[in-house]
């Protein structure tokens, strides 16, 4: 059975279906991320390109550093962004219903502005799974 899951965007003018389980769900907290969000770190789940179908609304693609990024054209929600060079989606975990989000570790953290202390591992770069290093911080 293909479990799929329907996010919206704020105003629930854009829909996006994700079907089957993600890749990998975590927190992001490299300077582009925290730079287009707002924030301190951004929660994401890495689905495959095949597994996201926009489904209704507009969305707007836009593009701070490296990553482009698609927003809902009427309220501006960030919904997703293109992984470069790979065929992989993030899609913004805050738009996930209550309790959907399982995040299995923290990356890009030497660009921390707001450490997290929690019992995930915190990568420096990215896991080896990534093409990281895997090396660890301690916080």
């Amino acid at each position: 059975m293909n479990k799929s899951l329907d996010i919206t965007c704020l105003c629930g003018a854009v829909h996006v279906r994700l079907n089957g389980e993600a890749a990998a769900q975590f927190y992001c907290h490299c300077d582009d991320c925290q730079a287009a969000s707002g924030g301190a770190y951004v929660a994401i789940a890495l689905y495959s390109v095949d597994a996201v179908s926009h489904t209704k609304g507009e969305l707007a693609t836009w593009m701070l550093k490296t990553m482009p990024r698609k927003r809902c054209a009427v309220c501006g929600t960030q919904v997703l962004a293109e992984v470069p060079g790979g065929a992989q989606i993030g899609i913004k975990a805050n738009l996930f219903p209550s309790g959907t989000f399982k995040p299995a570790f923290h990356e890009q953290c030497q660009y921390a502005v707001l450490p997290v202390e929690d019992d995930l591992p915190h990568y420096k770069g990215s896991p080896v799974a990534f093409g990281g290093t895997g090396e660890t911080v301690g916080w």
